[in-house]
């Protein structure tokens, strides 16, 4: 429930701090008073659009500020955004707007703490519901008819909303990744001819020792030198052990050291590490020699041989240029490919396999749509009774009305259109809402829907800007009493021209425009207006009894005359009268639910 409005430098209002309190408020004052302004500010504090246009001339800076009561609903909402409640219960929600070079800065509050515009929005919708001028046109909209019949339904609705929500987004994934599939089926394809081209090609190449490349190369080395490796065994192995030439070999001269220091060490102990490392010398030098020897008969030309490692070398560096750079490299693309080879082959049944999906999401959509229809089915039965019995007291009591649900592809909210029929006359054809109804039919209709919501709906304040526009007498006497049940279950904000809705009001303010001197509150509060003395503010004054008189005997006539007063005093009595008459049909209503339950 809103509390206190406290707006700064806003449009025509300077300053100004309203207080508000359960049951119906009424706004009234004359046309161009400034009354919208004061629902504009409410809005702006919860976060509506602005312009830098509403910032008071001369100032750079406005705010409002709004205090709430919250319910439990909210108290536990603001707990989950790590917002503390003042007192227990106490929310204020407040905007700064700035003008500046570039524009208009706005900084939103809620006690004191900075939040955003998608935290306002959600606060918004928990506390108040603003209905103003020209929203009626909102009426004829298929998808917002369809948010007020499932808003109506209640829990079950909402509930099968949510499941087909969930489902629609699991065919949107599933039929994406079918879609995804058959758009790459062509590039898999392709890729798959590759793979299976270049699997088979390293696979003939046989490929398995990383080395192959380098044992190879070296094996050709050998083959290629054969010539070559003869000739010098054969020198090396008579420089080492026998020289044929008649020269002597190291084997000769080693063995003629070993003999003189073995004679040597006769007579000098001291040489002996000397021989044993001469005689240790020979032996290897024997040993490499016979070693030179058997190599020089193992080398025997090979010619077929040399072919043969020729041609696997040519083959792994080919091999290597496509898939290399190096033998390894290769040899670790091919495994990769295998397994790539091994997915592309499988995927071809996945296939199906995403197709079978894609229908079974597809069926799970469609039940949970036709589940929601019946409920929506069943809701708009009983809205259709409802608005009815709403509508008859407004003035409309042959009025028709029904819920026209058809098919339509289906989506997150379901698979259905919904039409709102109407027809206000008798005789009339039903047609859609938006195309038959009139401007004080669409106000009727709309203050109908809401008291149809009163029950389910659990929105704290409801603001009404000027609903009464284009009915008068009778109807505006339905309008009043309708605003004032409503009020029994929500705080109710009415801007009004009405007398009898005035009349009905729990809280009367009265609104007006005045024209001050900068010299008695202007240059007081700081301003400075170079080309003007004068300003024009607004001022509301909430009226007592004696003020309530006078001000509906002005809203009624336009003139404070003993006859107006009186008039003025048989409505107040009349008010008072539908109000106990409305309470104890409330009550019995109460009772009566009661039992039932």
């Amino acid at each position: 429930m809103l509390l206190l409005l406290r707006i700064e430098n806003f449009a025509l209002i300077d300053t100004l701090e309203l207080e508000f309190g359960p049951g119906l408020n009424v706004l009234t004052g004359e046309t161009g008073a400034g009354k919208s302004i004061i629902l504009d500010a409410l809005d702006a504090a919860l976060g509506g659009k602005v312009s830098s246009r509403v910032i008071r001339t001369g100032k750079e800076r406005a705010l409002v500020e709004a205090t709430f009561e919250v319910n439990s609903a909210v108290a536990e909402w603001a707990r989950a955004q790590e917002i503390d409640l003042l007192d227990g219960s106490l929310l204020v929600a407040s905007r700064e707007l700035v003008a500046s070079p570039t524009g208009l800065r706005s900084r939103s509050r809620l006690n004191g703490i900075l939040v955003n515009r998608q935290i306002m929005e959600q606060l918004r919708e928990r506390l108040v519901e603003i209905t103003a001028q020209g929203q009626t046109v909102i009426l004829g909209q298929p998808a917002r008819q369809r948010e007020w019949l499932d808003a109506f339904a209640g829990s079950s609705v909402s509930a099968q909303r949510q499941a087909v929500a969930a489902a629609f987004a699991a065919y949107q994934k599933a039929s994406h990744a079918l879609k995804m599939r058959r758009q790459s089926e062509q590039q898999r394809l392709q890729r798959l001819d590759l793979l299976e081209y270049q699997v088979k090609e390293l696979s003939a190449a046989n490929l398995s020792d990383p080395d192959e490349l380098a044992q190879q190369e070296a094996e050709q080395q050998r083959l290629s030198h054969i010539v070559d490796l003869q000739q010098q065994s054969y020198q090396v192995y008579q420089a080492l052990y026998e020289n044929e030439t008649g020269g002597e070999a190291a084997a000769d001269l080693l063995g003629q050291a070993e003999a003189t220091l073995r004679n040597m060490v006769r007579y000098d102990s001291q040489l002996q590490p000397i021989l044993d490392l001469v005689s240790s010398a020979l032996t290897e030098v024997m040993e490499a020699g016979r070693q030179m020897s058997s190599y020089a008969s193992s080398l025997e030309a090979d010619p077929e041989r040399l072919q043969e490692v020729e041609e696997r070398i040519r083959e792994l560096k080919r091999i290597c240029r496509k898939y290399g750079p190096s033998l390894p490299d290769a040899i670790a693309y091919y495994e990769r490919i295998q397994t790539e080879l091994e997915q592309l082959t499988t995927e071809g049944e996945s296939l199906e396999i995403l197709e079978k999906a894609e229908q079974e999401a597809q069926a799970r959509l469609i039940n949970a749509c036709a589940e929601l229809t019946k409920l929506r089915t069943a809701a708009a039965r009983q809205l259709e009774e409802r608005l009815i019995a709403e509508l008859k007291p407004l003035a409309m009591e042959k009025v028709q009305f029904r819920v026209e649900i058809t098919p339509a592809p289906p989506t997150s909210v379901g698979a259905d259109k919904i039409i709102f029929q109407f027809s206000p006359n008798p005789g009339e054809p039903l047609q859609a809402l938006s195309e038959t109804a009139s401007g004080g039919e669409m106000n009727r209709f709309l203050l109908a829907l809401k008291a149809c919501f009163a029950l389910v709906d659990d929105t704290a304040s409801l603001v009404f800007d000027e609903i009464d526009a284009g009915v008068s007498g009778r109807v505006a006497q339905a309008i009043a009493q309708k605003l004032y049940q409503l009020s029994h279950r929500h705080q109710v904000l009415c801007v009004t021209h009405q007398p009898m809705i005035a009349a009905m009001a729990d809280r009367h303010f009265h609104v007006i425009k005045q024209v001050v001197s900068e010299e008695s509150e202007l240059v007081r509060a700081g301003d400075f207006y170079p080309n003007s003395s004068q300003r024009t503010v607004v001022r509301v004054t909430q009226l007592d009894e004696r003020q309530r008189r006078e001000e509906l005997a002005t809203l009624a006539g336009g003139q404070k005359a003993s006859s107006a007063i009186a008039w003025a005093n048989s409505l107040l009595l009349q008010a008072s009268n539908m109000r106990n008459s409305i309470q104890l049909s409330d009550s019995h209503l109460s009772d009566s639910n009661n039992a039932q339950q």
